[in-house]
Formats: C-alpha cells, structure tokens, sequence
C-alpha cells in the first residue's frame, strides 16, 4: 500500500474510531480520544467515531455513527454499546476507511474488529482501562480471570495495541499480545499552569493563605483506592491542624464520602479553565490508585505545579522522580505512602521547590507528539 500522495506529500488517512467514551463525557478515555481525533483532523486527515447514543435524540454530529448501548453500572451518563456487526459492515462498505481504531473493548468494539477483518480493513485497538481489575473492587473478582482472557483475546486479533506507558507495554507483551506500541499521553500545559493560583479559592475552600491544601482529582469510586486518601489526610490533619481536603469529581463513593466527612471541601464536577484553577489552587495532590493504565490527571496536576504522593504505577512512575518533583510509594505500601504524606505536610517550605519541578517535567510532553506517534504506528499497522 502507497502511503504518499501524488507529489511525495503524506497521504490523508481516512480512520474510524470506534469508542464507548468521547466528549464532552468527562473521563480520562474520553478526554484521551478527543484529543487523538482532533489533532489528527488538524493534521487533514478524514476521522469519524463511532459511539453509543446518549438518550433518543442523539443521531450523532457530523462524522459520528450513534448506535444503541445500555447504561454502564455504576457509571451514570456512561453507556456501553451492543453487538453491532452487520450495521458496521453495512456502513464501512458504503464509506470504507483505510484503518478501524477500536478504543474500547466492550460488545460494541469486538463486533468492530470482526466486522473490520471480514472486510479486510486494518484493525489496531488501544488500551486504556484494566477492566479486569476493576472487577475485583465490585465483588466480582472471580470473573478476573474470564475478563483478562477477553482483553487478551480482542487485542490479539488487532494489528497493534497502542498504550501509553513503556511498562504496560511489557505487561501486555508478556501476556503474549504482539504488536504493542507505546504512543504515550500529553498534557495541556497552556491550560494547567500554576499562573491560575486563586487566593479566592482557596478562601472559599477554607484554607488560610500560608495553609495547606490537599487534592483529589477523579472518580469517586472503589477502584481508586480512595479509603488511602482518608486514612492519609487524617494523618496529615493530626500534624497540621489547619489542613483542608478538597475532592473534585464525583461516582458512586461520592455520597459515602461526604456523609463521612463534614469537615473536607467537595467541589463536583469541574471542567476546562475552572478545573485547572482548582489545580493550581491546590498544595499537594494526593493520587492512591493502582488500577490506572495512566491516570492523566497525575500529569496535570503536575502541569499545574502540585506535587503528586502516589504509587510507583502507572503514569506516576514514568513522570514522578522521587524527592525531585514529588514523591512516590512502593506500590501497596500503605504504611509508606501514609508517612510519606506526612513528612511533605510536615515540610511545606519544600513544596514549591517540588512544584517548579513537577511543571518543568511537563513542558516538553505536548499533544502534538502523541497525535504523531499516533499516526505513524497506524501507518505501520496499515502495511503490515
């Protein structure tokens, strides 16, 4: 397959996205995926998506296939697609792309692939989600094994696996999954900047303007690990009195928590400009979770010049250096990642120190370079 146009210039590619998740949804594999799909169209070329319908009334916007799905559980405003095979292939035959890209691994992306092999069109898939260790926080940790060998089995029949971390990459090679690839995630640094500090803010939120604020970004929900979250700030309170938790987000956990604690700021949901405030507002951002395959808001909090405590996993172990720009915990070690919360509570005058440097780390790792990675593993997995 000639790749290049008349002229030696690149060739349009034309690229379906196949995806249960896109914006304005808010969630990582949503926000990931909108960002891929417009740099790519910035660069010219021909990108649809494929997605479930929200409610009745979504036909989809310009180049987007609405399909049916049903409500994720536990994910409200989340749905989930159904088997949707010869519809596919119906739609691929009048409107063939050069290349599926199949984002997310439930019913609606499986018939994706099949549909895609039958017709001979070139199949890559990404991996955003461990969703067999989810189950394992939902009481239904003997489905783990049956969900991993489905993951494995859909990736598998796909010419590349794009991920976004050099170890997952080896997690997923060892599970003998060929054809991954790192493509990697950027960050908007122009839109998570320390310059949006706001004293204001942080008065609302209760914090006095030398104290310290703590933040979380994200789910509210048992995957996330955020019972740590609790136990640490407890601990941090205990030193520093006058100490304030801020969660941002919102899920099934959310009700629990704040029945649980009067005392801690619960913003909701935050979006754009205004979550990047309440970032950059914040002191130190506290980050548990062990089920991420990245967890993109490691990386703007430290856009946003907070220092992250988290796990040696997933995106923190690729961006944080431990004691230079924040600091990580051996993953599982509670008892570790509780006193490492309190010794950075405990040396406030160190956190700007730690915050110049998070900011620094993340200034060359821009979405333009990830949407060229992107394009260049499609392009491979095109002539393979």
């Amino acid at each position: 397959m000639d790749l290049r146009a008349a002229g030696g210039g690149v060739m349009r590619l034309d690229i379906a996205f196949v995806t249960e998740t896109f914006p304005p949804e808010v969630n990582g594999v949503a926000m990931t995926v909108g960002r891929l799909v417009g740099g790519l169209r910035e660069r010219g070329h021909r990108i649809s998506v494929v997605r479930p319908r929200q409610g009745q009334a979504d036909l989809g916007g310009a180049h987007e296939l609405a399909l049916p799905g049903l409500p994720l559980p536990g994910y409200p405003g989340l749905r989930f697609g159904l088997p949707a095979g010869r519809q596919l292939a119906r739609h691929w035959r009048q409107h063939r792309p050069d290349l599926v890209h199949v984002v997310t691994e439930g019913p609606l992306g499986w018939s994706a692939v099949s549909a895609a092999r039958r017709l001979g069109i070139p199949v890559t898939s990404g991996f955003h989600t461990n969703f067999d260790r989810y189950s394992v926080h939902y009481g239904l940790g003997w489905l783990r094994p049956a969900v991993a060998a489905y993951l494995r089995t859909l990736h598998r029949r796909t010419r590349a696996t794009m991920v976004p971390t050099a170890a997952l990459a080896a997690d997923l090679a060892g599970e003998g999954i060929t054809g991954v690839r790192v493509v990697g995630r950027g960050v908007d640094t122009a839109l998570f900047d320390p310059a949006r500090r706001s004293s204001a803010l942080r008065a609302g939120w209760g914090v006095p303007e030398a104290g310290l604020a703590c933040l979380y970004v994200g789910r509210m929900a048992p995957e996330k690990n955020l019972a740590l979250i609790e136990k640490s700030f407890a601990a941090i309170r205990s030193a520093c009195p006058e100490a304030r938790m801020v969660w941002v987000g919102d899920g099934p956990s959310a009700a629990r928590l704040r029945a649980s604690h009067a005392d801690h700021h619960f913003a909701g949901t935050r979006l754009a400009e205004d979550l990047a405030t309440h970032y950059a507002s914040a002191d130190l951002f506290l980050f548990p979770s062990l089920s991420e395959t990245y967890g993109n808001v490691v990386a703007e909090a430290m856009a946003s010049g907070l220092p992250v405590l988290a796990y040696r996993s997933a995106a923190a172990a690729e961006l944080i250096c431990d004691g230079a720009n924040g600091h990580l915990a051996a993953p599982g070690d509670e008892t570790a990642y509780v006193a490492a919360a309190i010794a950075l509570a405990g040396r406030a005058e160190r956190l700007p120190e730690l915050a110049s440097a998070a900011r620094a780390a993340m200034l060359p790792r821009n979405w333009a370079s990830v949407v060229e990675r992107f394009e260049s593993v499609a392009r491979e997995a095109m002539l393979a």
